[in-house]
């Protein structure tokens, strides 16, 4: 096998194990377990993140953001599991208004700094990047109507969530490795291409009307129009965010946000593509569906 082999098969038994956990999780109807899981990569994606920037001398608070994040991810929680989502975002904005305090707090008491702007700018850009906007898989769980018993029905959604965004990380990377000869972004990232980025496209597309077709009926709010926009829209946001994170570790000096995951390199490796299309999804499904 060659190099690029080796990596994709890493990579892909990486994502489909981990991945594959998740949604055991909530499938079994244990909803607690399966937000323990996606606390538990938000945090250690949010941890891997002030790692990165630590290395590159830049002194951000990582117990605070650590902290709060832990707050956000649980509070949020317990209020979308007893009240719906509706309910989770004032306590969303009180923990934001709440970590500004404690940062501007924390950093007068920290003495002299270089750049005490840019620490506490990347501090809580971190919130905001990864636990917050990881929080919207959670939330479209319990966006669709529960069951009698109080149970909630959005798993399948999030089962269409992953599996369009992933197929679009996947499609980028076969049809990048294979067909790519015009760079997209190379300031940001030389190795993608436009080759990859609609080959995104295609297979996001292709996974959104294959999972419409298997389960049309776990999928009842969509229409085939919807899945069409929704397979085009998630793949676009799956490319950017894939973008997005190059642009953090470039940013930050290092290329892999850490090397846990065999063929991937970090926990925000894995999700970072679902930073970007769960709130996506969660809003196409609030706004254009009128989901409540």
């Amino acid at each position: 096998m060659t190099s690029k082999q080796i990596t994709f098969a890493l990579r892909l038994s990486s994502t489909v194990g981990l991945w594959g956990l998740m949604l055991a999780t909530i499938f079994a109807g244990y909803d607690v377990g399966f937000f323990c899981l996606l606390t538990f990569m938000a945090l250690m994606a949010l941890w891997e993140y002030y790692r990165m920037l630590e290395g590159d001398g830049i002194g951000v608070f990582t117990l605070t953001g650590m902290i709060c994040a832990a707050a956000l991810l649980g509070g949020g929680f317990l209020l979308m599991r007893a009240r719906g989502p509706e309910q989770a975002y004032g306590f969303e904005l009180v923990v934001f208004v709440l970590f500004l305090i404690v940062i501007f707090a924390r950093q007068m008491f920290r003495g002299a700094s270089q750049d005490p702007l840019r620490a506490m700018s990347y501090t809580v850009f971190g919130l905001l990047y990864i636990p917050w906007l990881f929080s919207y898989i959670t939330k479209i769980i319990y966006l669709t109507p529960a069951t009698i018993e109080g149970a909630p029905t959005g798993q399948y959604y999030v089962l269409f969530l992953v599996m369009v965004t992933k197929f679009s990380d996947m499609g980028a990377y076969v049809f990048g490795s294979l067909f790519g000869r015009h760079r997209f972004a190379p300031h940001i990232s030389p190795n993608k291409t436009w080759e990859g980025f609609f080959g995104a496209l295609a297979t996001s597309l292709i996974a959104a009307c294959w999972l419409y077709a298997l389960m049309p009926d776990k999928l009842s709010a969509f229409r085939f129009d919807d899945i069409v926009a929704l397979g085009i829209l998630l793949g676009f946001a799956a490319v950017i965010g894939d973008l997005a994170e190059s642009i953090v570790k470039r940013g930050a000096n290092t290329k892999d946000s850490s090397r846990m995951l065999p063929g991937i390199g970090g926990t925000l490796d894995l999700i970072d593509s679902l930073l970007f299309t769960s709130p996506l999804l969660f809003f196409y499904m609030r706004l254009v569906l009128g989901m409540a």
